[in-house]
């Protein structure tokens, strides 16, 4: 039997920490529960995840439906699309089997990259090469989730570009539907394009780059690690146009969204190359708990730069220098600048 390969690219960045991570890890399950139920599928679908967050790997093979579990999701800083379409297309030379004279190959292959945020690495050459090698190969669907998205950089990959403004769970599951129904239906019709995108009513077709940026603007992450556990966790505040107006300056002002448990494998998934952006806390509104010992704040600074969790005593351990630190809590809080991830 002929495969059919579903490729799944999925942004794992800091920025989809907490909501959109969570709704993928399900989204996944919920895909391959109701192809399980089509006969034709479970027959012919072969399914292939590749996560990118600084660094891009496949984290799932090409592998049947019956054997398919879906992963644990990482998470790392960066979104090295650019990378991720290194690995795309090694997967597609490499692991999909070609037509020879004595047997068909694989039939044209599906991708779903799903996304929340801009490249962080350099992406111009692999949309060159995609475009002019890879483009005509594959049916491609670029998936938005959230308006934070260059839409313009999805579009020169294909012409099909989905965008889930409205990010509630509901929006959410009907998309995840519609994921299930196009694989199902190509299934069935194998030889034509993927039908039912004019079934979705946000699609949307736009060119004109715009320009690379080495970050996310439209969040702010920050890793720090807990004083007790020393285990890391990440800090995300997202882009707060409401509430600019309200202060003196103009500097941009980000709403805390959460503080979230990691574990150390997000540093093996983050861009290896160091970075020099800077938030100033007066632009950060909230302060958070420590999720992993629930101490009062998550935002205290060593003198080495990196970020901790500390009690109402102010006396800690750096977790990342063992450096004796005393913080003096009575006096006021003073402004300073952080090292913000790339989002």
């Amino acid at each position: 039997m002929r495969r059919l390969p579903v490729f799944f690219l999925l942004d794992c960045s800091e920025s989809m920490i907490g909501g959109n991570l969570d709704k993928l890890k399900k989204g996944l399950q919920d895909i391959v529960t109701d192809l399980r139920k089509d006969p034709h599928a479970l027959e012919t679908v072969y399914i292939s995840i590749i996560a990118f967050a600084g660094k891009a790997k496949t984290i799932v093979p090409l592998i049947d439906l019956i054997s398919f579990y879906p992963p644990m999701l990482p998470i790392g800083g960066g979104t090295s699309l650019g990378a991720a379409l290194r690995e795309l297309r090694y997967q597609i030379d490499n692991k999909l089997l070609k037509t020879t004279p004595d047997r068909k190959g694989d039939w044209k292959p599906i991708v779903y990259l799903i996304t929340d945020g801009r490249p962080t690495d350099i992406v111009g050459n692999e949309l060159r090469i995609w475009r002019e090698k890879y483009a005509q190969k594959v049916n491609f669907i670029a998936v938005s989730l959230g308006n934070s998205t260059d839409i313009s950089i999805l579009h020169q990959l294909t012409e099909t570009v989905i965008i889930l403004n409205d990010n509630h769970q509901e929006n959410f599951t009907h998309f995840i539907k519609w994921i299930t129904a196009s694989v199902s239906s190509h299934s069935q019709n194998i030889n034509k394009d993927i039908a039912l995108l004019n079934d979705y009513n946000n699609v949307l077709n736009l060119s004109d780059a715009r320009n690379y940026k080495s970050y996310d603007e439209n969040c702010v992450v920050l890793v720090g690690k807990c004083s007790n556990t020393t285990r890391p966790y990440l800090i995300k505040y997202n882009l707060a146009d409401n509430v600019v107006n309200l202060y003196t300056d103009q500097q941009q002002k980000y709403q805390l969204t959460g503080c979230y448990p990691i574990d150390n494998e997000y540093f093996d998934w983050s861009d290896e190359v160091k970075t020099s952006l800077l938030v100033n806390t007066n632009q950060l509104i909230g302060t958070p708990t420590c999720p992993h010992c629930s101490n009062p704040s998550a935002f205290a600074m060593c003198s080495c730069g990196n970020l901790l969790c500390i009690d109402h005593t102010g006396l800690v351990t750096c977790p990342w220098c063992d450096r004796y630190l005393q913080f003096n809590m009575s006096m006021p809080d003073e402004d300073f600048d952080v090292i913000r991830g790339k989002g």
